[in-house]
């Protein structure tokens, strides 16, 4: 019989590595399988290139293993990384977002990523992306609000008589 063949290994691995590393139960079940191989003889090398750590990630779970059981190997408090912004300077930004860029010295009357971004820089010599501020929009309970476009010279009424949204309301159909 012909030995099994993944198509394109080398993506599968890096995904499948990926999936391991998303949630906490599956990387607990990743380091008692490390345990396990080393229990049965493997050096932690051998385990490391087999299950794509580093030899001493396998002799750290080996050693909390061994001091601590089977808890040694669940996930501990993973602090990540500090905030950039303290809680002060984000209640600034809370303040800040209740008025229009153009109040606080800014070009433009609506708050986006690239001009919270260029404010914040200004104001608290912090560089955060643009993905970091729509992201700090979300947190923050604020959403981006873009106006719609009025057609100069348009008739308001003709428009409304367009729109999905007329204000009729229909009955449902038996």
């Amino acid at each position: 019989m012909r030995p099994l063949q993944v198509a394109d290994a080398q993506t599968i691995i890096l995904g499948l590595q990926d999936e391991i590393r998303r949630s906490e139960e599956s990387r607990y079940d990743h380091r008692l399988h490390g345990v396990l191989l080393v229990a049965q003889g493997m050096t932690c090398p051998e385990v490391g290139r087999l299950l794509g750590d580093a030899p001493r990630s396998v002799e750290y779970w080996v050693r909390r293993f061994e001091e601590r059981g089977l808890a040694g190997l669940s996930e501990g408090q993973r602090s990540g990384r500090p905030r950039r912004l303290s809680e002060a300077q984000l209640q600034e930004v809370d303040q800040a977002l209740r008025q229009t860029p153009r109040d606080l010295g800014l070009s433009g009357t609506l708050w986006d990523g690239k001009t919270l971004s260029a404010w914040i820089e200004q104001r608290f010599q912090v560089r955060l992306r643009v993905r970091q501020c729509q992201r700090l929009f979300r947190q923050r309970g604020f959403r981006l609000r873009k106006p719609r476009p009025m057609i100069a010279h348009a008739d308001p009424e003709r428009q409304r008589t367009h729109k999905k949204t007329s204000g009729v309301k229909r009955r449902p159909q038996d």
